[in-house]
Order: C-alpha cells, then sequence, then structure tokens
C-alpha cells in the first residue's frame, strides 16, 4: 500500500520533480500538496488520519516549516514526517527533530538517502 503523502513545498519546479519520484522510488502517492504553512495546516486538519507522511521545507511562500512541524506533535502513531530542505543546518536540524521532525535531509545533497528513508518508514 502506497504511502498517503502531504507534500509541503512552494517550490513548483521542486515539486514536479518530487512527486513522481516519490512514486517511483518511495511508492508514495501524493494526496495533497501546499505551498505555504496555514495551507499546509489546513490540509492536515482535513485529511484528519488519512495522511502516512508529510514532506516539510522549512522555508515557503508564506510562514515557516517549523509551524507545520508544532502542529503535527499530535498526529497518529503512523504518521511520519520529514524535513527536505535546503538548509540543513545543525541549529535547523536540532530544532525540527525537537519539534517532532522524524528525520531531517538536505534537498541537494540527501534525496537517494531521503528516499531510502521512506521505503523504510
Amino acid at each position: 500500500m502506497s504511502l498517503q503523502t502531504v507534500l509541503i513545498e512552494d517550490s513548483n519546479t521542486i515539486r514536479e520533480a518530487l512527486i513522481p519520484a516519490l512514486a517511483d522510488l518511495a511508492d508514495a502517492r501524493v494526496v495533497a500538496v501546499a505551498e505555504t504553512a496555514s495551507e499546509a495546516v489546513s490540509v492536515l486538519q482535513m485529511l484528519g488520519n488519512a495522511w502516512d507522511l508529510a514532506v516539510v521545507d522549512l522555508f515557503l511562500r508564506e510562514g515557516s516549516g517549523l509551524t507545520i512541524l508544532r502542529h503535527c506533535k499530535q498526529r497518529a502513531p503512523h504518521q511520519r514526517v520529514v524535513v527536505l530542505t535546503n538548509y540543513p543546518t545543525e541549529e535547523m536540524r536540532r530544532r525540527s527533530l525537537e519539534l517532532g521532525a522524524d528525520a531531517l535531509f538536505d534537498k541537494s545533497k540527501e534525496l537517494e538517502q531521503f528516499f531510502e528513508w521512506c521505503v523504510r518508514r
């Protein structure tokens, strides 16, 4: 069964590359997309327990991925949240994990590890 995935990313170029790659490499079906923190929170609330994976960028068109991580702290046990960012500093890694992210990956250097992580879920 494929991972029901919410992609929270404001770059159309990155979304267009990630959606088919997630399907092909991680058996993940993107069921919703959000470009801002407020859109993401609304989508996640609307879906309730019907999502398995949220892929979150830290810097969005409006708001921050950290806001989304705070919202996801009360998620169901089967739901995973991973940060996929171009800003993988130690401070951001620490803050993301403290806020409940299951993992953080660098978009530019760790995509292979990201897809492997998704497969292991």
